[in-house]
């Protein structure tokens, strides 16, 4: 295989060049979400808290599913850098029957979602709005499980930008049809919830078009939807077994948020509101190290492709760097700002604002302790998944997430009486153990898979 000689420059361009499109499409992305939320926070507290437990629960669904989208990724990087494009096309079609089956396990899920959350102890408003939202929204999931399993599939051939601009185009799509539906505005219904549920998978429908089109004129060649149904049962099961420790791990680190958004709901309306908002804020800045993951994730394909460690340590040096930076550039922004980061997403005359924004303070300072640990542990899971070693990975990340930080977070939060202070300390705990797990795995046996490639 072929060796890069490439500086410590050469990789910072060239992982910038890559991950900030990706960096501005998770935040384009997650503006979808941060619409909702500001938009339920305008509307009233109830359905701020409601739509707070409703994409907690619904997102940890949703990333589950996304694992076989998120392999295609490392798949097609490793086959771009052996100019295999009929592997590239198995792949990324095996991808998207994956997705299509996870979509119809997944709704009944949705459509009773309100029984499962008065089990888990949520109250009968707040799961009844929650499952009025599920049943809209929950349709959206097939187009947005399409979307990311066409923005995976460029972005290991490393065609970022359009996309960027595409899941940009979804974000006003969604904020446009929120202000219509949730508020009754330009002769619309007067919705609430169930308007930003529409809004949502109006903006998925348009996404995941707008993708397929994109994806098809630029690369012809690759065929995807030629001859769809004809079943490839040796990708399918590569696929599946890349996908689902992928997606698994995912659910193990988002399902952690989703069980902190349970306990702060033990706690009361007001904390599990300002939890809704904290953790947008906290997730907003968490969308530049993911694209930073992401270009790593392509890069160690790359150099797995080739068989190059030398590449791949020096790029991962560089990338670790950038992660830092940007890291410390978060904790200032959460330390310096909270306030003004809180009162955007709560309406100046709820009266509740107050000691929303309070209770937010605290939970932001807690953002900031973790920052640094969050970072580290989405670095080296993307240098993983770029080699293909997802199975060790997934288990190192349940064991930090749910046998450290859930525990620790019911122990500080509930049990010692800390709230959601304690609640974010057990959260920081856990992160950072997965952080140290997963960087070990990483430098010991990771980089030794590239050298005998």
């Amino acid at each position: 295989m072929t060796r890069v000689e490439m500086s410590i420059a050469g990789h910072a361009k060239a992982i910038l060049s890559l991950g900030l499109p990706m960096v501005g499409g998770h935040l384009a992305q997650f503006a979808i979400g941060l619409t909702d939320t500001i938009m339920m926070g305008w509307y009233g507290v109830p359905e701020l808290a409601a739509l707070t437990l409703a994409t907690s629960y619904m997102f940890t669904l949703f990333l589950l599913g996304s694992g076989f989208a998120w392999a295609i990724m490392p798949m097609v990087a490793t086959f771009a850098a052996q100019d295999d494009e009929v592997q590239i096309r198995r792949a990324t079609r095996m991808a998207l029957w994956w997705s299509i089956l996870f979509f119809a396990l997944s709704l009944p899920l949705l459509w009773y979602s309100g029984p499962i959350l008065r089990g888990m102890g949520q109250t009968e408003q707040t799961a009844a709005l929650a499952q009025e939202y599920l049943r809209i929204a929950g349709l959206g999931m097939l187009p947005a499980l399409g979307i990311m399993c066409f923005k995976n599939y460029l972005a290991g051939l490393e065609f970022t930008r359009m996309v960027l601009w595409i899941i940009v185009a979804s974000a006003v799509v969604n904020a446009l049809a929120n202000y219509a539906f949730v508020f009754g505005n330009w002769g619309a219904p007067e919705m609430g919830i169930a308007g930003a549920a529409m809004a949502s998978v109006a903006s998925n429908v348009a996404g995941v078009a707008l993708v397929i089109v994109y994806a098809l004129r630029l690369l012809p060649e690759h065929q995807i939807f030629v001859r769809f149904w004809k079943p490839d049962w040796e990708m399918f099961g590569r696929v599946f077994a890349l996908g689902l420790p992928i997606g698994l791990t995912t659910l193990a680190e988002v399902s952690l948020f989703a069980g902190s958004a349970v306990l702060m709901g033990w706690i009361g309306v007001i904390p599990l509101a300002a939890h809704g908002v904290a953790i947008q804020i906290a997730t907003a800045t968490f969308m530049v190290q993911l694209g930073l993951s992401n270009a790593a994730t392509v890069r160690a394909g790359n150099a797995m492709g080739r068989g190059d460690a030398a590449h791949l340590v020096r790029g991962a040096k560089v990338t670790l760097f950038l992660s830092a930076a940007a890291g410390l550039l978060s904790v200032a922004l959460l330390l310096i700002f909270p306030e003004a980061l809180l009162s955007a997403f709560i309406d100046s005359d709820d009266p509740a604002r107050a000691e929303i924004i309070e209770t937010g303070r605290g939970l932001l300072m807690m953002a900031a302790l973790f920052q640094i640990v969050d970072a580290a542990q989405v670095m080296h899971i993307g240098f993983l998944r770029g080699l293909q070693d997802t199975r060790v990975p997934m288990m190192a990340a349940g064991v930090a997430y749910w046998g450290v930080g859930m525990p620790a977070a019911w122990g500080f939060g509930i049990a010692l009486g800390l709230g959601g202070v304690g609640v974010w300390l057990g959260l920081t705990l856990g992160l950072a153990v997965a952080a140290v797990a997963l960087g070990l795995r990483f430098w010991t046996v990771g980089v030794g898979l590239v050298a005998r490639a």
